[in-house]
């Protein structure tokens, strides 16, 4: 199945703040060693992109970005057992772009970076997997994407 973010996740990475499940990003440094932080402000950037707003341009995370693009994502819901894990490649955004992950960015995460001094970064993403709640009968509802 090819990778295109369907309405429901896209709400679901979406409201991820507002439901008090702000996504985690997973970064890793030249050394190899592994880093996690919370990010408040990402949303769907494209049918197959997130994007989210860093307000330390020099902090660890964009560090990790520039010696190696390759990031994962997670979130969970434990109200309505969802879990999503995504993966891809992170790249600084610019111009235009970089404009739009700011506004697309919650409202109080704009306000901690009220002088748009930050970077905005795009996830172009590569795989897409979780479990979206369960249905009626108790059965798990899946997603499974991969770029072709």
């Amino acid at each position: 199945m090819p990778l295109v973010l369907d309405d429901e996740v896209k709400r679901l990475i979406d409201t991820a703040l507002t439901e008090r499940t702000p996504m985690i990003v997973a970064s890793v440094d030249k050394e190899g060693r592994p880093r996690l932080t919370f990010r408040g402000s990402l949303q769907t950037f494209s049918d197959d992109q997130v994007g989210f707003w860093a307000r330390n341009v020099e902090g660890g995370t964009m560090t990790n970005i520039a010696a190696n693009p390759h990031v994962a994502l997670m979130m969970r819901n434990p109200d309505t057992r969802v879990i999503l894990q995504l993966a891809g490649r992170a790249r600084v955004a610019e111009g235009a772009d970089r404009d739009r992950v700011y506004e697309n960015a919650p409202e109080i995460e704009q306000k901690a970076d009220a002088e748009k001094k930050g970077a905005g970064v795009i996830v172009d993403l590569d795989k897409v997997e979780g479990v979206l709640g369960f249905d009626a009968d108790g059965k798990p509802r899946f997603v499974r994407l991969k770029r072709d």
